[in-house]
Order: structure tokens, then C-alpha cells, then sequence
């Protein structure tokens, strides 16, 4: 829930939103980088609303019906700012898929093992490509959090590739 509740503040720290608003940030640009899905956005809300960290009003523009508007309270904003300092020095050792197959790769032929690890390589040399193109694009040009994320990930990406091209050399 902690994930949940930061990304939730966070959105909300930028501005108030309604619930769909929210749910189609989560999904459009949250979900590609955090692993993030919420299935319902209005319970975890709620549970934010019930703490005191947020306050909703009904928000009617123009002829557009009438709107949940969802913003922080003071109280949020200190724990949003909690969370992301706790979050910025938090070291937990992400999970890679890769890891488990590593433990196990001794039980394929070695043939099989290269062919898959190849493939591997492949697939991220396709997503590495994926996001340098992302980052000369013009809207990840005017968001510099997306730009630093994207570069992050290049990163990540360019260590595994030279760790499978190492232990291809290897077997």
C-alpha cells in the first residue's frame, strides 16, 4: 500500500484530480515504470480520505457534470514528503526475473540455454532502442521526470545486456 499511497499523493501533490484522471495517469505513464496496477482507484481513496490525507469536493465546469475533485490536505502533503524521503533512500533489491533462471540454467542444454539468452538479449536490445527513441521524442522532451526515469531504465537495461553478452562468452 505504501507504493500505492505515494504515487496517489504524489499525482495529487502536482494537482487536484478526479478519480478517472487519476486512474488514466496510473495507467498511461505510472504503470510503465512503477509495476503498479490499480483495479479500483476510488477504495484506495477513500482509505487516504478516512486518514485525513486527502479531502474531496464537487468540482461542476461548464456543462460537464458535476466531479469528485480529489486534493491533498496539509496533513497528506506531510506524508507524501515522508514517503518520498523514506522512498529516495530505500534500497530493497528489486527482483529481476532473470535471477531465478540464472539459479536454474544448469538443468537446460546449453544449447537451449543460448538460444533463450540470446533471445533475451534480443528483446532487450529492442527495448533499449524503444527507449532512445522515447527519449529524443518531443513529449518526453517537456517532462523532465519521464526523461530521468526512461534514463534510469536505459541503464538498467544496458547493464543487464553486458551481463548476458559476458556469460554467453561463458557458456
Amino acid at each position: 500500500m505504501i507504493d500505492q499511497e505515494l504515487i496517489l499523493l504524489g499525482l495529487l501533490r502536482q494537482s487536484p484530480k478526479h478519480g478517472y484522471e487519476i486512474k488514466v495517469k496510473v495507467r498511461k505513464i505510472l504503470s510503465l515504470f512503477a509495476g503498479v496496477r490499480l483495479n479500483s482507484i476510488y477504495y484506495p481513496l477513500k482509505i487516504l480520505e478516512k486518514k485525513g490525507l486527502l479531502a474531496k469536493c464537487v468540482v461542476k465546469k461548464g456543462k460537464r457534470p458535476a466531479r469528485l475533485v480529489y486534493c491533498l490536505t496539509p496533513k497528506g502533503k506531510g506524508r507524501f514528503e515522508s514517503l518520498l524521503n523514506r522512498n529516495l533512500l530505500d534500497f530493497t533489491r528489486p527482483q529481476f526475473t532473470l535471477d531465478l533462471s540464472l539459479y536454474f540454467l544448469d538443468f537446460l542444454k546449453v544449447s537451449q540455454a543460448r538460444r533463450r539468452l540470446e533471445k533475451r538479449l534480443e528483446i532487450l536490445e529492442k527495448i533499449s532502442s524503444g527507449i532512445k527513441g522515447m527519449l529524443i521524442s518531443r513529449e518526453l522532451k517537456r517532462s523532465l521526470p519521464l526523461r530521468r526515469i526512461m534514463e534510469h531504465n536505459l541503464c538498467l537495461l544496458r547493464a543487464e545486456e553486458r551481463f548476458l553478452k559476458s556469460l554467453l562468452k561463458k557458456i
